[in-house]
């Protein structure tokens, strides 16, 4: 297990872990709501054959910061402070769920700091109809604050998203999770033919992709990298 290290990005201090040699080039993976970076453990050690991969807990989950304020945007803001803060010029984001919309945003505003995007079963930036979240009992690993808040984006998406998928130019691979996802398939590869170097895949196993189907997983993503030429 990588040792867990942490990182100034702004208001906020993010735990993360890194694998991989020094000199690969950098991937970083962002995961989904009410989970946290270890989330990706099952496909680390395959990724950190190629790449330096870097898993940080997102604002509000794990061992980062839980500061009660919480929005897609400011996790876009705290994961470009991450890639300021360790010299990270340009990086493979991956992002599971709610981690994808944090790629797509960063790309959004910062396409210069991307080289491909991978969105795992990410919610399209279109209005959706998941539940008002409620709050289980006992102890959470995340702030309950941060659930509502994100499910509410998610069903209520800024309009401008929609429309500024069409600016991003990196090579992005869509995963979607097929029939027994949350989120609509159609929708899903509708977003992946707006982006302009979007690509489509299905790995029919859920909304947890990565951890469903990790063999299957990396070699999608690894197919993918390879074939745009990202290193």
């Amino acid at each position: 297990m990588p040792e867990l290290s942490t990182v100034d990005v702004g208001e906020v201090r993010l735990a993360y872990r890194v694998s991989g040699d020094p000199e690969s080039p950098p991937l970083v993976l962002l995961h989904g709501v009410g989970s946290d970076g270890s989330s990706w453990d099952p496909v680390v050690p395959g990724l950190a054959a190629d790449w330096r991969v870097y898993v940080p807990d997102l604002r509000g989950f794990g061992r980062s910061d839980w500061p009660g304020r919480y929005s897609f945007e400011l996790m876009a803001a705290d994961v470009l402070g991450f890639l300021d803060a360790l010299d990270l010029d340009r990086a493979v984001l991956v992002g599971h769920s709610m981690g994808g919309v944090v790629c797509y945003l960063l790309a959004q505003d910062h396409p210069d700091r991307v080289s491909a995007l991978v969105l795992v079963e990410t919610p399209p930036p279109l209005p959706q109809r998941r539940p008002e979240p409620r709050r289980p009992d006992g102890p959470l690993g995340f702030d309950w604050p941060v659930r509502p808040a994100i499910v509410g984006q998610v069903n209520r998406p800024d309009p401008r998203w929609w429309e500024r998928l069409a600016e991003i130019g990196a090579p992005a691979l869509v995963v979607a999770g097929g029939p027994t996802s949350p989120f609509s398939q159609e929708e899903i590869e509708a977003m992946a033919a707006r982006l302009p170097a979007g690509e489509f895949v299905t790995v029919a196993v859920g909304h947890g992709v990565h951890k469903e189907a990790p063999e299957e997983f990396l070699a999608v993503v690894r197919r993918f990298l390879a074939g745009v030429g990202v290193r």
